[in-house]
């Protein structure tokens, strides 16, 4: 086994407890084995997905380990003998699946996020072939099978690239599978880690794309990523007189909501892709029946479509708008997080394992 250094999950011992939710500590991973690479991550981002896995786990849900992180970028320090994609130095991006079966109809149709025998997630999942549980990249090495490593281009920022491994190829799958681009108009319902690269990557694919936010002091930031404007969604009139206008509406929002006041920007046979909240919903069947609307979702994206966004972002210089903190400051990012205190994403730096605890 290999020897690291992590953020691991404490579990609280009772409700009231006040340790911290993360401690430093070693970490084991596995050697090397043939199509495996060992990865130093140098920055990690900071998802809402690893503020529910903290809580669950210190709760006492699960009784596995947990080390989260599952959007990272670093370098390649060694590699398995069967690995051809990459050598020793290479940059690479790493996402929230790290293996899958590569059998099923959804894997050969490379949709790995699909797979029919549930894809291995890079944390809190299971090891396809030791049964371990994968502890995440909060850590300063990670080992992944080299199928699922990504080349960073040059021309992005490893840092603000880390997102793009998690909120960029969510956003991206449902764009790409709905045609966004010349001639559509696309809304983003919410302007977060998720919304606001929607937008820059909407406007990228030549989509005509607004804003939907209850907060009317966003309109500079939606006009800065290249939205055409931006609608008040506490304001009646202004979801009034956008309504049916979207080709393409892409909810980001994290909380519960009632999906009918979005259904109804939608245009014509168009489609609301609901992203940021992936609880149960209700529908009022007629706000999908006038119109002949679609409600659809998306989560993470394969392979193959994984490369393409980076290439896609590398080629129109977009990466997500970070806030870069030392990986000590874990506890700070989670705490503003909770309360949407970012713009838009933290990512972690994780050159700071490398000092003594």
């Amino acid at each position: 086994m290999r020897s690291t250094v992590g953020w691991q999950v404490q579990e609280q011992e009772h409700a009231e407890d006040p340790s911290p939710p993360l401690r430093r500590a070693p970490l084991e991973r596995r050697d090397l084995r043939p199509d495996d690479l060992a990865v130093r991550v140098d920055y990690c981002g900071v998802c809402h997905t690893d503020v529910h896995a903290i809580d669950s786990a210190r709760s006492g849900e699960g009784g596995r380990p947990l080390v989260p992180g599952h959007e990272f970028t670093g370098v390649v320090t060694e590699t398995g003998p069967a690995v051809t994609r990459f050598t020793v130095g290479d940059p690479v991006a790493v996402g929230n699946i790290v293996d899958s079966c590569g059998e099923c109809a959804m894997c050969r149709a490379g949709q790995e996020n699909f797979c029919h025998a549930f894809p291995t997630l890079t944390y809190g999942g299971v090891d396809r072939h030791d049964r371990s549980t994968t502890l995440g990249a909060y850590s300063r090495e990670y080992v992944v099978r080299d199928r699922f490593a990504y080349p960073l281009p040059a021309a992005l920022d490893p840092a603000a690239a880390a997102p793009l491994l998690c909120a960029g190829i969510t956003v991206w799958e449902p764009l790409h599978a709905l045609d966004a681009g010349p001639g559509t108009h696309v809304a983003v319902a919410g302007l977060g880690g998720l919304g606001h690269l929607a937008v820059r990557i909407a406007v990228a694919l030549g989509a005509d794309t607004s804003v939907v936010s209850r907060s009317p002091d966003k309109a500079d930031d939606a006009r800065r990523l290249g939205a055409t404007g931006l609608i008040v969604s506490s304001d009646p009139g202004q979801m009034a007189a956008a309504r049916d206008r979207f080709d393409i509406v892409i909810d980001t929002i994290s909380a519960p909501h009632d999906l009918g006041p979005y259904l109804r920007l939608v245009a014509m046979d168009g489609t609301l892709s609901h992203l940021g909240h992936l609880g149960p919903v209700t529908v009022e069947t007629t706000d999908l029946l006038v119109g002949r609307k679609k409600l659809s979702s998306a989560g993470s994206g394969g392979r193959h479509a994984t490369a393409a966004m980076l290439d896609f972002c590398a080629a129109h210089g977009i990466t997500a708008d970070v806030e870069v903190l030392p990986s000590s400051r874990v506890h700070e990012a989670l705490d503003r997080l909770r309360h949407n205190d970012v713009r838009y994403r933290f990512v972690l730096d994780m050159s700071d394992l490398d000092w003594p605890a």
